[in-house]
């Protein structure tokens, strides 16, 4: 490989096209105190082996959730997703599908939601499943607007353990709507159904809880319920389908 070095007559050439004399005429809108004059106060260079293995000692003054026991709480746990999940999502028929308005160009959407709902319904204990939503925060608000429109009811109650993020998107959706949200306090990091009971009333559409909650307690999702059933309310749970694998479904609750 050649390479071409420049001269001074290159130099004086490119300056002469730009417009300025100096090279340091380029640079004159900086003021001189703040220019480097000299070599930068850097480091030698180093190969690449070197390089990586510089990197990897940093690295390895961290402490990570993979070598130490996590706390942080609010979903920021180990989670294990096997290797056949990449494997699966990968597969033509779901990733070339077009849209899921055109029957004829979307089958592989069509079979994952219906995949997803057929296993989302046996994990939960519900008989039926929606597939349409992004997040729990918007599946949250769809909820409550359903038992808002089921119920004929305008408010809300809503448990202080659910995540503050959903509480933010609820809110955002209900501001210029009728009727009002009302939050459980706690002190126990779970809800207290005596308590709850004392802001249930005929106005009250449905009883939102998260369980597992933003503590990672379990939530009396029965007792819940039947408060809940008998105000003429719905309960509406915003759950981890990885907790079904230990815990009583919430449908069967």
């Amino acid at each position: 490989m050649n390479y071409t070095q420049i001269n001074e007559d290159d130099r004086r050439q490119m300056l002469e096209a730009i417009g300025v004399q100096r090279i340091d005429d380029l640079f004159r809108d900086i003021p001189a105190e703040y220019r480097v004059n000299g070599l930068l106060e850097v480091p030698a260079p180093l190969s690449e082996p070197e390089l990586l293995a510089d990197l990897t000692r940093l690295a390895m003054a961290n402490r990570t959730v993979d070598c130490s026991r996590c706390f942080l709480g609010c979903g920021a746990y180990d989670h294990f997703i096997p290797t056949v999940v990449d494997a699966l999502a990968a597969q033509s028929g779901f990733v070339t599908a077009y849209t899921p308005y055109q029957a004829e160009a979307s089958q592989g959407t069509l079979q994952t939601f219906y995949e997803f709902q057929t296993m989302i319904c046996e994990l939960t204990g519900m008989d039926v499943a929606n597939a349409s939503l992004y997040e729990v925060g918007t599946a949250l608000v769809e909820a409550a607007f359903m038992a808002r429109s089921a119920t004929r009811r305008p408010d809300i109650v809503l448990a202080q353990a659910v995540n503050p993020d959903c509480e933010r998107v609820l809110r955002t959706y209900m501001a210029e709507e009728p009727g009002e949200i009302r939050i459980a306090a706690e002190n126990t990091g779970r809800v207290n159904p005596m308590t709850l009971a004392d802001l249930v009333n005929d106005k009250t559409a449905a009883i939102v809880v998260q369980s597992p909650n933003i503590f990672g307690q379990i939530e009396p999702l029965a007792d819940l319920a039947r408060l809940a059933q008998g105000s003429g309310a719905l309960l509406i749970v915003a759950t981890d389908p990885l907790s079904a694998g230990v815990l009583k479904r919430p449908g069967d609750l």
